[in-house]
């Protein structure tokens, strides 16, 4: 089995290709092949790919390319984890936001709209490819913002594009754990869109359990949501959100952090990552132990701004982990071989939430079969958290708009209705800025 991975020379690909290796059972993946428009990083991810392999019998064999259509022929499986203009181009994203004393952050806000704008077009670009070079394939997207690119290509893939995000996992996951319940056991009520969804049961042998940790101050002020949001808020929301939602919960806290800190999320691992494939590239280093202790320390410094602001300390060891490589391999498993799961997933919501049509992208519960992903019937949002979904949403149309018709009027538009951008002129300065950084914005007119 071919899978092709889109970003190949990205950082978080050995991730990938560790889940990979531990996979033996008949069916899995046998060939893999690192699209990337960067030679030298698609080199270097492929030497820890090669020390990661050494001592593994029969490991996926790994072969590296720059042409697109060539990664792209005979795929059973593509992941698209792109980065369009890359880890400077969201340094800039968030630059320009903070100047206009709003959001940069990759897929909220300011920062979100000004990516998508940029990712959209090449999404769709690589969605027409694949329906005519590998019409069969299934298209798993990393990329963010990952709902919204999800939906641009899901209007030239339908149902055969499915967006993943580990957030929504890993807050399951710590929900059970304080719990005392194993997290494979649990069946979580979450809903929403990517990076904008709550948790409001997680049910464990036939029970809902979340009223009780909900009605436990200590229990629920012991865990990163519980430490990030305050008790307080948890209890008076009667859910838990997704960690996302602490920058529109906490907006102004938010940006007066991200204001103050010595330096942006994207230009910190901008450099960060600069090093590491300096590093991986001079003679006898050893590609593998230098990844790892790079990825210690980036996982270690997630959203380290909005723990500050609330005091919630440090990461927890079980969260530095990461996981979508797990979320990743799990679902494309369920579709090759109909080993049947549940999985929470950015699919098209086909009536599961009322409020939206069928074919906007939200973020379930999905039963995965060898047919695909298919959403499970959830109870209505709460009054606030329709609000919220439906007005990103709309925003969410107002980009797609914007890069289908290369409208700047209506580019501006998409800033002018998120929540987080409060003025329409503030709206203007930002595509102005976005305009004047990023090439790739050069199309709207």
């Amino acid at each position: 089995m071919k899978l092709t991975i889109l970003g190949g020379g990205g950082f978080r690909v050995p991730l990938v290709y560790g889940a990979l290796l531990t996979d033996r059972a008949e069916g899995r993946v046998t060939e893999v092949v690192l699209h990337d428009l960067d030679a030298g990083r698609l080199s270097a991810v492929g030497r820890v790919l090669a020390e990661q392999a050494a001592a593994v019998p029969d490991a996926p064999t790994v072969t590296t390319t720059t042409d697109l259509d060539e990664a792209l022929r005979g795929a059973d499986f593509i992941f698209s984890a792109i980065r369009v203009g890359g880890l400077e181009g969201r340094a800039d994203d968030e630059r320009v936001a903070l100047a206009e004393g709003v959001l940069g952050q990759e897929t909220v806000g300011a920062g979100g709209i000004a990516y998508g704008l940029r990712t959209v077009p090449v999404a769709v670009d690589i969605a027409r490819r694949v329906a005519r070079l590998a019409p069969d394939a299934w298209v798993i997207n990393f990329t963010n913002p990952a709902g919204l690119v999800t939906e641009a290509m899901s209007r030239h893939l339908g149902d055969r594009v499915i967006g993943i995000c580990d957030s929504p996992v890993g807050l399951g996951r710590r929900i059970a754990r304080v719990l005392g319940a194993d997290p494979n056991e649990a069946w979580i009520d979450y809903v929403g869109l990517n990076h904008l969804g709550w948790v409001r049961g997680l049910t464990i042998a036939g029970r809902d359990e979340l009223p009780r940790l909900l009605a436990d101050p200590d229990l629920l002020g012991s865990f990163e949501e519980g430490k990030l949001f305050g008790v307080d808020w948890l209890q008076s929301l009667g859910a838990i959100p997704n960690e996302y939602l602490h920058y529109y919960y906490f907006n102004r806290e938010a940006v007066r952090a991200y204001q103050h800190a010595e330096k942006t999320r994207g230009a910190f691992l901008a450099d960060q990552q600069a090093r590491f494939y300096d590093e991986v590239g001079a003679p006898g280093a050893k590609a593998l132990d230098v990844w790892d202790r790079t990825r210690a320390e980036r996982e270690a410094t997630y959203m380290s701004e909005n723990r500050e602001t609330a005091g919630a300390g440090e990461r927890d060891a079980d969260d530095l982990s990461g996981g979508y490589e797990k979320v990743a391999l799990a679902l494309m498993r369920a579709i090759a071989r109909d080993e049947r799961t549940t999985l929470i997933l950015n699919v098209r919501n086909q009536g599961t939430l009322s409020v939206l049509d069928h074919d906007a992208v939200i973020e379930v519960p999905c039963l995965v079969d060898a047919n695909g992903a298919h959403p499970v019937s959830v109870a209505p949002l709460p009054d606030h958290a329709t609000g919220l979904v439906c007005s990103v949403k709309a925003v969410e149309r107002e980009v797609l708009a914007a890069a289908g018709s290369a409208s700047r009027a209506t580019a501006v538009k998409a800033f002018a209705l998120h929540p987080l951008v409060d003025s329409v002129n503030v709206a203007r300065k930002l595509v102005e800025g976005y305009t004047s950084v990023h090439p790739g914005l050069a199309y709207l007119k």
